[in-house]
């Protein structure tokens, strides 16, 4: 995997609260730490764009489904989802 560097200006104060994590929660160092809370980002604003894409498609049907249906409805595309960006 070919990477490119890029510079990121943080302030003291919370780039201390970066290292605490990095140290707490066991990561390597702060690139580590810093490309896993990107890619946790990019997923969950993935995430709420399929939901939002589910959402708009609510009602669309004629075809009267319980509140359990569409549940279950959900729960089944957002597995689906999830695969892919594993």
């Amino acid at each position: 995997m070919v990477t490119e560097m890029i510079t990121l200006k943080l302030e003291k104060g919370f780039l201390k609260e970066v290292d605490k994590t990095v140290k707490e929660r066991g990561f390597h160092n702060r690139t580590e730490f810093i490309r896993n809370a990107l890619r946790e980002n990019m997923n969950e604003a993935r995430m709420k764009e399929a939901y939002l894409r589910i959402c708009h498609l609510k009602g669309a049907s004629k075809k009267k489904i319980t509140d359990e249906e569409i549940h279950v409805a959900k729960e089944k595309a957002f597995e689906e989802i999830a695969k892919r960006f594993r």
